[in-house]
C-alpha cells in the first residue's frame, strides 16, 4: 500500500475508473453476443436491431476511451458482415 497521500488518492481514482471501464466493457460484450446469438438463430430482423444497439454501445465505449477507434471499427465491420450474410 502507498504511503504518500497523493498516491493513495490515485489508487482510489484508478479503482473507480477500472470499475467504470469494466461496466462499459461488459455491456458492450453483451450487446455483441446478442448479435451473434440472433445470427446463429437465423433471425435477420432481430440481428439488425441487435447490431444497431451493439454499434451504439461500441461507439460510446470508444468515445469514453475504453476501446481504440480501430478496434471498434474492426468489430463493427465483422458484425455487419455476419448480419449481411443472413440476407
Amino acid at each position: 500500500m502507498a504511503n504518500i497521500k497523493s498516491a493513495k488518492k490515485r489508487i482510489l481514482v484508478i479503482n473507480k475508473k477500472t470499475l467504470r471501464n469494466k461496466m462499459i466493457t461488459s455491456a458492450t460484450k453483451t450487446a455483441i453476443k446478442k448479435v451473434v446469438k440472433a445470427v446463429d438463430a437465423g433471425n435477420k430482423e432481430e440481428a439488425q436491431k441487435a447490431l444497431s444497439a451493439a454499434v451504439k454501445a461500441m461507439d460510446m465505449a470508444c468515445s469514453k476511451g475504453v476501446y481504440h477507434k480501430n478496434h471498434v471499427s474492426r468489430k463493427k465491420s465483422r458484425l455487419a458482415k455476419l448480419v449481411n450474410k443472413l440476407g
